[in-house]
């Protein structure tokens, strides 16, 4: 950006020379912006990175129109060009943009915006890309994305400056109709509209092309984003408990990201706004110049007051109004559409749940429950759906009344001048489509208000689930303590741990355990005593707490909770989770279910199911042991994960663990007295006054005895 900066500070110092020379107010205005632009795009590296590319893609242009503008005022533009000289605006204009572009950069909702899409635009990895018919290619997966941006916002340009020559196709049509020269008409007709509106419609369909890749690259990369970020060092399991405003995490990253990008089917997302404004700020300047000449003699209608750019002053006031109005009128819809996306989410939520827990809700009757629960959430989403419509009706009232008399205001003001011969029946429709440019770029917010709104509500979300994981990464949960003794690296450590809950409520205090390895230990207590809490503090995913924990360098630890996750898909996938299914063995597989006392279960590997509701609890609990027989932890913590088997069953599981596993240190949380003899150590949590529980050693044990009878 320096270098282009530099170039265009080139070009302003020449252009300031020639202005000087000849004397041109026009040339000097132009140098003296160009000196602003070279500041502005000095300065471009310190803003947004999307927003870089607009503002170099606008410098570059003042550099290349200023040029061939230059060449045509001291005299070099070839004769035969004469019609294509480029208006004296034109450099002037998208000099103004690149500066607009850094302005905008320090408004606080665009740079909320582009701190979400400069992530794509900063990102380092590789990828393959193809343009047909060569061969693929190697390239940085920013500068794919930028390339992509640069060409859209050119072509979307050209499609500008085919439209403004259509229109003076439309002029000479219409008064070749007028003055019925047939030639002419004919003439317009196949050499004029016939290649451009081709060359328009090629241009729009390699715009969608191009557009549609992008889109869909941007969506996959920031998509992974969030989800790396959400998953990462367990942050989305603190994010459920510190509860907050990431609601409904799953329709932040499926929905909102794509809504963000390109608005999904009800909208418009940052890549569409971006460059749909772009092409209306082209369309603006471009049909403003033809406006501004063609009314530039216009006089106030029946009166002899001569006022410059009568129409471009009419086109802007009139819109001008209509935004402002709009604006009135439809701006509660942000707060609107964000609880709306919410409420949609949550009763979404509610059904996947009452699918998942279908089971307990018939085995309790619970179903009229669920129809009360969900026709409460159902009638909130209904409530706000009025809400909406009510503020639409009022909206699209003004807006279709606005859309009506727009087209009919150009040919309402110019007809006084045209009947009085003072402007052709070209010249009128001419003035018409230019007036209609304008005022549709100038009425940008009120035709696309609505879109907006729920575009600001998405990026809202969007903002608050970045808040939320933010929050949540700087609870990392307790700190490992430095390793003295070379010894103490066979343990697991926990010294002066103090656990509270979310709420700040202290459940555990002055923890001072010592496990030793191969030394399998029992956890006991009360019901709430933090048990379980303890556990996940060990395997460092519990962030609210003080103290340290330390652990065996690169050791493996592996923890089983009392209701195991099971993934849809094939059982292989289940069974061997979290791990990838190839990354075991088939008779490695088999082995482990039979070993778990899953015969049954042997022959479905491959079969695709809802596992986790077609096995029962004790099934489920076996297809963890099966995974911890897969895995061979270092240390395994057993979190009541033997609780729905019988006690027979549940003494065999400890036998097979300790059988197959014999490098495995088994710390387990149980309840049933038959554990005790199980295990070498037991420590009990016992309260304080309080009712704040403190992990305390039990006398020393026998020796434990898993011996079964002989007909088991």
């Amino acid at each position: 950006m320096h270098f282009l900066a530099a170039v265009v500070a080139v070009f302003s110092l020449a252009t300031a020379l020639i202005g000087t020379m000849h004397g041109d107010a026009t040339i000097l205005l132009l140098a003296a912006t160009g000196f602003i632009c070279a500041y502005t795009t000095y300065k471009a590296p310190k803003i947004s990175s999307f927003l870089q590319i607009f503002a170099a893609i606008f410098a570059i242009e003042t550099v290349i129109f200023g040029v061939v503008f230059m060449i045509a005022q001291v005299g070099f533009w070839p004769a035969s060009l004469e019609d294509y000289v480029l208006p004296e605006s034109l450099p002037l204009t998208v000099a103004i943009f690149a500066i607009l572009v850094y302005g905008i950069s320090f408004i606080p909702v665009v740079q909320s915006m582009t701190r979400i899409g400069d992530r794509y635009f900063d990102s380092n990895g590789d990828t393959r890309a193809q343009i047909w018919p060569l061969p693929s290619f190697g390239v940085k997966e920013r500068k794919l994305a930028i390339a992509m941006i640069v060409f859209l916002v050119v072509i979307n340009q050209t499609q500008v400056g085919i439209q403004v020559r259509l229109s003076f196709f439309s002029r000479d049509w219409f008064n070749a109709i007028q003055n019925k020269d047939q030639a002419a008409f004919w003439s317009q007709l196949f050499t004029v509209f016939t290649p451009w509106a081709f060359t328009y419609i090629a241009s729009a369909i390699l715009e969608f092309i191009v557009a549609s890749t992008l889109i869909i690259r941007w969506r996959r990369w920031l998509t992974e984003n969030y989800v790396g970020r959400w998953l990462d060092s367990h942050t989305h399991y603190r994010m459920s408990l510190e509860g907050g405003l990431a609601d409904n995490p799953d329709q932040r990253i499926s929905e909102d990201v794509n809504r963000f990008i390109n608005g999904g089917q009800e909208g418009y997302g940052i890549y569409t706004f971006s460059i749909l404004l772009i092409s209306n700020l082209s369309s603006l300047v471009s049909f403003a110049i033809v406006l501004w000449s063609l009314s530039a003699n216009f006089t106030l209608p029946y009166t002899a007051i001569a006022v410059p750019g009568f129409l471009f002053w009419v086109a802007l006031i009139y819109a001008g109004f209509g935004t402002w109005i709009t604006h009135l009128i439809g701006r509660s819809l942000v707060p609107l559409s964000f609880a709306r996306q919410r409420y949609e989410a949550d009763f979404r939520f509610s059904l996947a749940r009452l699918r998942e827990y279908a089971e307990q809700v018939a085995l309790l009757s619970g179903e009229d429950s669920e129809k009360r629960s969900l026709r409460e959430r159902f009638n909130t989403i209904i409530g706000n759906y009025f809400q909406i419509v009510a503020v639409r009706k009022n909206l699209i009232g003004f807006t279709a009344s606005y859309g009506q008399l727009s087209p009919i205001i150009p040919y309402i003001v110019a007809a006084p001048f045209y009947f009085a011969g003072k402007i052709t029946l070209g010249v009128m429709t001419q003035t018409a489509r230019a007036f209609g440019s304008v005022n549709d770029a100038l009425t940008f917010f009120v035709t696309y208000y609505v879109s907006l709104a729920d575009f600001k509500a998405v990026l809202d979300r969007l903002i608050s689930f970045d808040a939320s994981i933010e929050a949540a990464q700087k609870r990392p949960g307790l700190k490992p303590a430095p390793q003295a003794a070379v010894d103490a690296r066979q343990h697991i450590h926990l010294e002066d741990v103090t656990l509270h809950l979310p709420d700040g409520r202290v459940i555990v205090k002055d923890a001072n355990v010592r496990l030793s390895p191969a030394e399998s230990t029992l956890l006991t207590g009360p019901s709430g005593s933090g048990k379980s809490t303890l556990f996940r503090a060990i395997s460092g995913i519990w962030p609210h707490g003080d103290g340290s924990v330390t652990a065996p360098a690169d050791t493996r630890v592996m923890l089983l909770p009392q209701k195991p996750y099971i993934p849809n898909g094939p059982l292989r996938g289940a069974v061997t989770y979290p791990a990838a299914p190839e990354t075991y063995g088939e008779e490695a597989i088999r082995s482990a279910l039979l070993a778990a006392q899953l015969p049954e279960l042997v022959d479905k590997l491959d079969v695709d199911d809802n596992w986790g509701q077609r096995l029962s609890g004790g099934e489920q609990q076996r297809i963890s042991i099966a995974r911890a027989l897969l895995a061979k932890p270092d240390w395994l913590f057993l979190d009541e994960a033997t609780a729905s088997m019988d006690e027979t069953l549940e003494a065999r599981i400890y036998e097979i663990l300790f059988e197959h596993l014999p490098a495995t240190t088994i710390i387990s949380i149980g309840h049933r007295s038959s554990l005790i003899d199980m295990h070498d150590r037991h420590i009990e949590m016992r309260s304080d006054d309080d009712g704040v529980f403190t992990p305390s050693e039990k006398p020393a044990l026998v020796k434990r005895d898993v011996s079964l009878s002989p007909g088991f």
